[in-house]
């Protein structure tokens, strides 16, 4: 069954033209919240009545504009919903990582699988470590920074060959073979 043409998925490079965004904001957002909390001290609770501040005066010096140039607001906010397909898909996500990592751990602490075993309790160690040389704060923004520069670079055409090479991928751009 083949879904694509001729033309041999010719919409995949607009599509992760507009994926590349999302690691930037990403990044952006992860930087601001760094430094509220890291840098400036300030609790979560800080920072989330800063954002909710700053977002209410900024609708009421929409709202005031908009009325000094009589344009209408075509969508009224209170009326903004989600679909039940979209509620039902973060909850399946939320439930699905749950357990997966459930059963990673219970798999690993009842010693059936050495390997793996050996690799939580590894990498557990590894970050028990390095939460005692730096403050969790600054390692979830590292990683959050590594996370969008694999975003970033799996969405750029000239990275994601090179790190479908490195991870031992094939490439998705190439032609399959007739079966």
């Amino acid at each position: 069954m083949e879904t694509n043409g001729a033309g041999g998925g010719g919409g995949s490079s607009s599509s992760k033209r507009s994926e590349i965004g999302k690691p930037i904001i990403g990044m952006v957002c992860g930087t601001l919240v760094y430094y509220h909390c890291a840098h400036r001290n300030s609790s979560l609770l800080s920072l989330l009545s800063d954002v909710l501040i700053v977002l209410l005066c900024s609708l009421a010096i929409l709202g005031l504009l908009f009325r000094q140039l009589n344009i209408s607001i075509p969508v009224d906010p209170l009326e903004w919903q989600i679909s039940q397909d979209t509620a039902n898909s973060i909850v399946a996500w939320f439930a699905n990582t749950i357990g997966a990592a459930e059963s990673v751990l219970r798999v690993a602490a009842t010693g059936h699988d050495k390997r793996l075993f050996f690799k939580v309790v590894i990498c557990l160690y590894i970050l028990s470590a390095l939460g005692r040389l730096v403050p969790g704060v600054t390692v979830a923004y590292a990683a959050l920074c590594m996370f969008c520069l694999y975003i970033l670079a799996d969405n750029s055409e000239t990275c994601s060959s090179c790190l479908s090479w490195l991870l031992g991928r094939s490439n998705s751009t190439s032609a399959e073979p007739d079966s």
